[in-house]
Protein backbone atom coordinates (compact mmCIF):
# COMPACT_ATOMS: atom_id res chain seq x y z
CA UNK A 1 0.00 0.00 0.00
CA UNK A 2 1.19 3.52 -0.82
CA UNK A 3 0.34 6.37 1.55
CA UNK A 4 -0.29 9.82 0.08
CA UNK A 5 1.39 12.68 1.92
CA UNK A 6 1.12 16.46 2.04
CA UNK A 7 3.74 18.83 3.50
CA UNK A 8 2.65 22.22 4.84
CA UNK A 9 5.40 24.54 6.10
CA UNK A 10 6.25 28.15 5.40
CA UNK A 11 10.00 27.37 5.58
CA UNK A 12 11.45 26.16 2.29
CA UNK A 13 14.35 24.34 3.98
CA UNK A 14 11.99 22.47 6.29
CA UNK A 15 9.81 21.37 3.35
CA UNK A 16 12.89 20.22 1.47
CA UNK A 17 14.17 18.19 4.42
CA UNK A 18 10.88 16.36 4.93
CA UNK A 19 10.70 15.71 1.18
CA UNK A 20 14.21 14.21 1.27
CA UNK A 21 13.28 11.98 4.19
CA UNK A 22 10.11 10.81 2.43
CA UNK A 23 12.04 9.97 -0.73
CA UNK A 24 13.82 7.22 1.20
CA UNK A 25 10.53 5.40 1.88
CA UNK A 26 9.08 3.32 -0.95
CA UNK A 27 5.52 3.17 0.40
CA UNK A 28 5.00 6.94 0.78
CA UNK A 29 4.10 9.30 -2.06
CA UNK A 30 4.40 13.07 -1.78
CA UNK A 31 1.34 14.64 -3.44
CA UNK A 32 2.28 18.27 -2.80
CA UNK A 33 4.45 20.59 -0.73
CA UNK A 34 2.75 23.82 0.38
CA UNK A 35 4.01 27.00 1.98
CA UNK A 36 0.71 27.96 3.62
CA UNK A 37 -2.46 26.49 5.08
CA UNK A 38 -4.52 28.27 2.42
CA UNK A 39 -2.58 26.54 -0.35
CA UNK A 40 -2.94 23.21 1.44
CA UNK A 41 -6.72 23.57 1.75
CA UNK A 42 -6.99 23.64 -2.05
CA UNK A 43 -5.00 20.42 -2.30
CA UNK A 44 -7.14 18.70 0.34
CA UNK A 45 -10.31 19.56 -1.56
CA UNK A 46 -9.08 17.67 -4.61
CA UNK A 47 -6.88 14.90 -3.18
CA UNK A 48 -7.28 12.15 -0.59
CA UNK A 49 -4.36 12.57 1.80
CA UNK A 50 -3.36 9.84 4.26
CA UNK A 51 -0.66 11.71 6.18
CA UNK A 52 -0.18 15.43 6.72
CA UNK A 53 3.13 16.95 7.83
CA UNK A 54 1.97 20.24 9.31
CA UNK A 55 4.01 23.11 10.71
CA UNK A 56 2.32 24.87 13.64
CA UNK A 57 3.75 28.39 13.65
CA UNK A 58 2.88 29.84 10.25
CA UNK A 59 1.79 33.33 9.16
CA UNK A 60 -1.90 34.12 8.58
CA UNK A 61 -3.18 30.78 9.96
CA UNK A 62 -1.56 28.52 12.54
CA UNK A 63 -1.28 24.85 11.67
CA UNK A 64 -3.31 23.76 14.71
CA UNK A 65 -6.14 26.18 13.89
CA UNK A 66 -6.11 25.01 10.28
CA UNK A 67 -6.31 21.36 11.32
CA UNK A 68 -9.14 21.98 13.82
CA UNK A 69 -11.31 23.37 11.04
CA UNK A 70 -10.81 20.51 8.59
CA UNK A 71 -13.99 18.50 8.07
CA UNK A 72 -12.17 15.39 6.87
CA UNK A 73 -8.96 15.13 8.86
CA UNK A 74 -6.05 13.02 7.60
CA UNK A 75 -3.56 11.64 10.09
CA UNK A 76 -1.19 14.44 11.11
CA UNK A 77 2.39 14.77 12.29
CA UNK A 78 3.04 18.26 13.62
CA UNK A 79 6.45 19.83 12.98
CA UNK A 80 7.64 22.90 14.86
CA UNK A 81 10.61 24.63 16.42
CA UNK A 82 8.68 25.24 19.67
CA UNK A 83 8.04 22.77 22.50
CA UNK A 84 5.19 24.88 23.91
CA UNK A 85 2.67 23.48 21.43
CA UNK A 86 3.08 19.83 22.45
CA UNK A 87 -0.11 19.50 24.52
CA UNK A 88 -2.19 21.32 21.92
CA UNK A 89 -0.80 19.05 19.22
CA UNK A 90 -1.60 15.83 21.07
CA UNK A 91 -5.06 17.13 21.99
CA UNK A 92 -5.74 17.08 18.26
CA UNK A 93 -4.91 13.37 18.21
CA UNK A 94 -1.66 13.88 16.34
CA UNK A 95 0.36 10.81 15.42
CA UNK A 96 3.48 12.60 16.61
CA UNK A 97 5.01 15.99 17.35
CA UNK A 98 8.51 16.54 15.94
CA UNK A 99 10.85 19.35 16.89
CA UNK A 100 13.01 20.96 14.22
CA UNK A 101 15.58 20.36 12.88
CA UNK A 102 14.14 16.97 11.96
CA UNK A 103 16.64 14.12 11.85
CA UNK A 104 15.86 11.06 9.75
CA UNK A 105 15.92 8.88 12.88
CA UNK A 106 13.23 10.99 14.56
CA UNK A 107 11.28 11.21 11.30
CA UNK A 108 11.38 7.43 10.85
CA UNK A 109 10.12 6.92 14.41
CA UNK A 110 7.09 9.10 13.64
CA UNK A 111 6.46 7.14 10.43
CA UNK A 112 6.45 3.87 12.38
CA UNK A 113 3.83 5.31 14.74
CA UNK A 114 1.71 6.23 11.73
CA UNK A 115 1.96 2.71 10.32
CA UNK A 116 1.04 1.23 13.69
CA UNK A 117 -2.05 3.45 13.82
CA UNK A 118 -3.10 2.25 10.37
CA UNK A 119 -2.83 -1.39 11.42
CA UNK A 120 -4.87 -0.64 14.54
CA UNK A 121 -7.59 1.03 12.45
CA UNK A 122 -7.82 -2.04 10.23
CA UNK A 123 -8.14 -4.29 13.29
CA UNK A 124 -10.79 -2.14 14.96
CA UNK A 125 -12.98 -2.02 11.85
CA UNK A 126 -12.74 -5.74 11.10
CA UNK A 127 -13.19 -7.29 14.56
CA UNK A 128 -16.24 -6.90 16.76
CA UNK A 129 -15.51 -7.23 20.48
CA UNK A 130 -18.38 -7.62 22.93
CA UNK A 131 -18.52 -4.80 25.46
CA UNK A 132 -18.75 -5.48 29.21
CA UNK A 133 -20.26 -2.96 31.55
CA UNK A 134 -17.50 -0.70 32.94
CA UNK A 135 -15.02 -1.97 30.35
CA UNK A 136 -14.48 1.51 28.91
CA UNK A 137 -14.80 5.22 29.61
CA UNK A 138 -15.17 8.28 27.39
CA UNK A 139 -12.76 11.21 27.42
CA UNK A 140 -13.14 14.60 25.76
CA UNK A 141 -10.68 15.08 22.94
CA UNK A 142 -10.73 17.24 19.80
CA UNK A 143 -14.29 18.38 20.62
CA UNK A 144 -15.47 14.77 20.70
CA UNK A 145 -16.10 12.09 23.29
CA UNK A 146 -13.57 9.34 22.57
CA UNK A 147 -13.96 5.78 23.87
CA UNK A 148 -10.99 4.38 25.80
CA UNK A 149 -10.97 0.72 26.84
CA UNK A 150 -9.76 0.37 30.42
CA UNK A 151 -7.82 -2.83 29.70
CA UNK A 152 -5.81 -1.00 27.02
CA UNK A 153 -4.51 1.65 29.45
CA UNK A 154 -0.93 1.13 30.61
CA UNK A 155 -0.68 4.15 32.89
CA UNK A 156 -1.87 7.73 33.31
CA UNK A 157 0.53 10.66 33.67
CA UNK A 158 -0.28 14.09 35.10
CA UNK A 159 0.60 17.19 33.03
CA UNK A 160 -0.57 19.95 35.39
CA UNK A 161 -4.11 20.75 34.14
CA UNK A 162 -3.99 17.84 31.67
CA UNK A 163 -3.40 14.12 31.81
CA UNK A 164 -1.75 11.84 29.26
CA UNK A 165 -3.29 8.38 28.96
CA UNK A 166 -0.68 5.91 27.74
CA UNK A 167 -2.08 3.00 25.74
CA UNK A 168 -0.15 0.19 24.10
CA UNK A 169 -0.04 1.83 20.66
CA UNK A 170 -1.08 5.44 21.20
CA UNK A 171 -1.56 8.21 23.73
CA UNK A 172 -4.46 10.51 24.54
CA UNK A 173 -4.11 13.94 26.14
CA UNK A 174 -7.20 15.43 27.75
CA UNK A 175 -7.94 18.27 30.14
CA UNK A 176 -8.43 16.85 33.63
CA UNK A 177 -6.68 16.64 36.96
CA UNK A 178 -5.25 13.23 37.75
CA UNK A 179 -7.31 13.08 40.96
CA UNK A 180 -10.57 13.69 39.10
CA UNK A 181 -9.69 11.04 36.52
CA UNK A 182 -8.74 8.57 39.25
CA UNK A 183 -12.34 8.64 40.48
CA UNK A 184 -13.52 7.25 37.13
CA UNK A 185 -11.27 4.17 37.35
CA UNK A 186 -11.94 0.81 38.98
CA UNK A 187 -9.93 -1.70 41.04
CA UNK A 188 -7.62 -2.45 38.10
CA UNK A 189 -5.81 0.84 38.72
CA UNK A 190 -3.78 2.26 41.56
CA UNK A 191 -2.05 5.56 42.16
CA UNK A 192 1.63 5.11 43.02
CA UNK A 193 2.80 8.72 42.70
CA UNK A 194 1.21 12.16 42.71
CA UNK A 195 1.79 12.20 38.93
CA UNK A 196 1.11 8.57 38.02
CA UNK A 197 -1.69 5.99 38.07
CA UNK A 198 -0.90 2.51 36.77
CA UNK A 199 -2.86 -0.47 35.49
CA UNK A 200 -1.95 -3.32 37.86
CA UNK A 201 -2.36 -5.90 35.12
CA UNK A 202 0.34 -4.27 32.99
CA UNK A 203 3.16 -4.47 35.57
CA UNK A 204 6.16 -6.44 34.29
CA UNK A 205 8.52 -5.88 37.25
CA UNK A 206 8.87 -3.80 40.40
CA UNK A 207 11.24 -2.75 43.18
CA UNK A 208 10.61 -0.77 46.36
CA UNK A 209 11.35 2.40 44.38
CA UNK A 210 9.65 1.93 41.03
CA UNK A 211 7.21 0.00 38.90
CA UNK A 212 8.12 -1.25 35.41
CA UNK A 213 5.59 -1.49 32.61
CA UNK A 214 7.49 -2.89 29.65
CA UNK A 215 10.54 -0.65 29.25
CA UNK A 216 8.99 2.24 31.19
CA UNK A 217 10.09 2.83 34.79
CA UNK A 218 7.59 4.74 36.92
CA UNK A 219 8.67 6.05 40.35
CA UNK A 220 6.82 5.15 43.54
CA UNK A 221 6.06 8.25 45.60
CA UNK A 222 6.88 8.22 49.29
CA UNK A 223 3.30 9.07 50.24
CA UNK A 224 1.90 6.25 48.10
CA UNK A 225 3.97 3.29 49.38
CA UNK A 226 1.03 1.97 51.42
CA UNK A 227 -0.75 1.29 48.13
CA UNK A 228 1.80 -1.41 47.30
CA UNK A 229 -0.35 -4.09 48.92
CA UNK A 230 -1.92 -4.38 45.45
CA UNK A 231 1.11 -6.37 44.24
CA UNK A 232 -0.02 -9.47 46.13
CA UNK A 233 -3.66 -9.18 45.06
Amino acid sequence: MTYKCLIVDDEKLARGLIKTHLSQLDDFELIASCSSAIEASNILQNETIDLLFLDIEMPVLKGTDFFKNLVHKPKVIFTTAYRDYAVEGFELNAIDYILKPITFQRFFSAIQKFKASQKENIFNTSVSIPENKNSFIYIRKDRKQVKVHLDSILYIESLKDYIKIHLEKEKHVTKSSISAFEEKLDHRFVRIHRSYIINKGKITAYTKNDIEIGKIEIPIGENFRNNLTFIDS
